[in-house]
């Protein structure tokens, strides 16, 4: 943080111009909170990327769990910005900075390859609506991440644009770092990624075009989907009518990953889930069901957050109302006790499906840069350490 200070005063100096302290009067995270990582990837979805829309269904639980995994275990917020480009279908398309990994992936998947055809694309817009469109957190001590992923330069003849330079000057400003990854070798692309991530503290790196990602399809990966699946129906969403509508969305998102997901991405997720839990929520509980927003029964009873007997009937779901107090208990103590089996299970499996991924990359001989997924690992490794995070 003190570094993006310091190179965004630089560059005022060196412009005459006079910055208000934004950064360094904005309060500190209060202590012994879990940090907080905020990731939005910008992605060109023109015809031409086919390839790493479909890596980056395929990797964004893998990298979604490899955030989490830091020390301390962070809080992670993601957010998209697919983007093409004038007289495309759309110009751009955001989904808002969340913890619910489920609703942006969900987003992920509508995405397809199509449109662009003139080289440059609306980059210079999908950019800026990232810096400013995005509720990025004020607070200090805030891993604040772009990732922008494309293979073309912006139009920069679009004179109602806000160019990059501007943009970049913004988001140093307020402590946003972009880091840029270059798909393919088309010349004019590279010097203005390049210049993007060093403008804005990022790094740069360059991938195949179709995004160099490598799926390693396992043996676990059907048994560990299959129990997510049993996992998230052991969900039972309360509250008042908006928060139960929010959960059955939530519901409803993980039916649609289980059906049009692959395999291998399930099982992703499913690691993620087991991770997660496993680091961050308290004994006995699945943390990941606590998306934001929501209310899970199972969860709040069994951690004390919530008394079963004194709760208000109406704020039961539907299918409790005609139990007796009794059902209500025996259905909320069985229902915790198949989540404990189940995640038993998922985390020995997702233990050697991990192992076993670990050891095909090895046989592969996978850099720690030859692919956008692991360009973004290690940009995040390198940059996490500022925030007081290790990987």
């Amino acid at each position: 943080m003190k570094t993006i200070v310091r190179a965004c005063c630089a560059m005022a100096l060196l412009l005459g111009l006079t910055l208000s302290p934004m950064v360094g009067q904005e309060p500190a995270a209060p202590a012994g909170e879990a940090p907080l990582i905020q990731a939005v990837f910008v992605l060109d979805t023109t015809g031409s990327m086919g390839g790493l829309i479909h890596g980056a269904k395929e990797k964004i639980w893998s990298i979604a769990n490899m955030l989490v995994t830091g020390t301390p275990s962070p809080n992670i917020k993601m957010g998209l910005i697919a983007y093409r480009d004038r007289g495309d279908a759309y110009v751009t398309k955001l989904t808002p900075l969340s913890e619910d990994i489920d609703a942006v992936y969900a987003d992920l998947m509508q995405f397809t390859a199509d449109g662009g055809g003139d080289t440059p694309e609306s980059v210079n817009q999908a950019l800026h609506e990232a810096v400013t469109k995005m509720a990025w957190s004020e607070q200090r001590e805030v891993y604040r991440v772009i990732f922008l992923v494309g293979d073309c330069p912006p139009h920069m003849d679009y004179a109602d644009d806000v160019k990059y330079p501007d943009t970049c000057k913004l988001a140093a400003e307020r402590g946003i770092i972009i880091n840029t990854i270059q798909c393919g070798t088309h010349a004019p692309t590279t010097p203005i990624w390049q210049a993007i991530a060093r403008s804005a503290e990022g790094t740069f790196a360059a991938v195949a075009q179709s995004g160099g990602a490598r799926v390693v399809v396992t043996p676990h990966d059907e048994p560990l989907a299959r129990l997510a699946a049993e996992l998230d129906a052991t969900r039972l969403y309360y509250g008042t009518a908006e928060e139960q509508r929010l959960g059955q969305r939530q519901a409803a998102n993980a039916g649609v990953i289980a059906q049009t997901g692959s395999v291998t991405a399930n099982a992703g997720r499913a690691g993620y889930i087991t991770d997660g839990a496993a680091l961050k929520g308290p004994a006995g509980t699945i943390d990941a069901f606590a998306k934001a927003g929501s209310k899970d029964l199972v969860n709040d009873v069994t951690s004390g957050a919530v008394m079963l007997e004194k709760l208000d009937e109406k704020l039961l779901p539907p299918d409790m109302l005609k139990m007796t107090r009794e059902e209500r208990t025996k259905l909320i103590t069985d229902l915790q006790a198949k989540r404990e089996a189940l995640q038993q299970q998922m985390t020995d499996i997702a233990k050697q499906r991990a192992a076993f991924i670990a050891d095909e990359e090895k046989k592969q001989g996978e850099k720690p840069a030859d692919s956008f997924d692991q360009a973004i690992r290690a940009a995040v490794a390198k940059q996490a350490r500022a925030f007081h995070i290790a990987y």
